[in-house]
């Protein structure tokens, strides 16, 4: 792996991109978090997290590559590939809500890359011909000052007279839009209301959340109980109880049809469009209080050099 690169790119990355792959993670990391092992000498052995994998996406303009957004893909340990058939579908859903944005290439983590990864990466070059790798280490290191991520090229090197394709890292730069900043200085400004700490309030949170869920385990423990006791005849049918149970039930497949899905993407891109009004509405806005201020200025400049107005 060569030490920088030198094609000469620069490389604007959106903190959006940063959250969105440190949720991945998290999210996969605690979902598939395996009991704690213990070893012959009573020590708890140390479990190796899971890897994830995403596709950035965003715009590149003459030198400069900007990635403004990721989506998650699905990964096949057993062949070290991508799940090509989701990786088109997603491409073209976000392909419907931001037609500007392309495939500028994909993200994972880890401590560095591996060997591997350079099979991944040469895979996604039929879409994107110098696809970029983000790679998030999620080891904490609290020297560090830096944002545990990097972002690799591809090269092609000739070593020990064999030309092959290598990594090189490259810099980057964190770059925000106004609402972007708004939301991470919010995030940053943010303060329980009771004066406890930020963990305290998202510990109390989730164990809301976790008992909320148990109860209802619970309960539909209880419900299943009694169906069976029913079915063998232990106490009388109850035909306005079934009836009830029977209309739950109807309701469960409603969120995997596929009209189901059609009508989540629609609210969910109506939803987007009003957003996008709504901006474009405040930016038309501060242009024109911009433009009068300019014509006042400039009509003042005019009565004494006779020039028109400017708009």
């Amino acid at each position: 792996m060569a030490s920088s690169s030198s094609s000469g790119l620069t490389f604007k990355l959106h903190p959006l991109v940063i959250l969105n792959v440190s949720d991945h993670y998290t999210r996969v990391k605690s979902q598939s978090q395996p009991p704690t092992c213990h070893s012959s000498n009573g020590a708890d052995s140390p479990t190796v997290p899971p890897r994830v994998f995403g596709c950035v996406i965003g715009v590149q303009s003459g030198r400069t590559v900007e990635i403004f957004n990721s989506f998650e893909l699905l990964y096949d340990p057993a062949t070290q590939s991508l799940d090509r058939a989701f990786l088109e579908k997603k491409q073209e859903l976000y392909k419907k809500v931001f037609p500007n944005f392309y495939v500028l290439g994909w993200y994972s983590s880890g401590s560095d890359a591996e060997e591997s990864d350079m099979q991944i990466h040469k895979a996604l070059m039929d879409i994107n011909e110098s696809p970029v790798y983000l790679l998030l280490n999620p080891s904490i290191n609290h020297a560090q000052k830096d944002l545990p991520l990097t972002i690799y090229e591809s090269e092609l090197h000739v070593i020990d007279g064999v030309p092959q394709l290598i990594f090189v890292q490259a810099s980057y730069q964190i770059e925000t839009v106004e609402a972007e900043r708004i939301s991470v200085d919010h995030v940053a400004h943010l303060k329980p209301s009771d004066g406890g700490s930020a963990a305290t309030q998202l510990a109390a949170h989730l164990t809301g959340i976790h008992s909320a869920i148990k109860m209802l385990n619970s309960r539909i423990k209880v419900l299943h109980h009694y169906l069976l006791a029913m079915q063998k005849g232990d106490i009388p049918c109850d035909n306005s109880l079934l009836r009830q149970v029977s209309s739950l039930l109807r309701r469960l497949p409603a969120i995997e049809s596929e009209k189901f899905k059609d009508d989540f993407l629609m609210e969910y891109n109506d939803t987007l469009l009003v957003s996008y009004l709504a901006m474009f509405t405040n930016c038309s806005s501060t242009m024109n209080e911009l433009v009068d201020k300019f014509n006042t200025a400039y009509d003042r400049h005019s009565r004494r050099g006779g020039r028109t107005a400017f708009i």
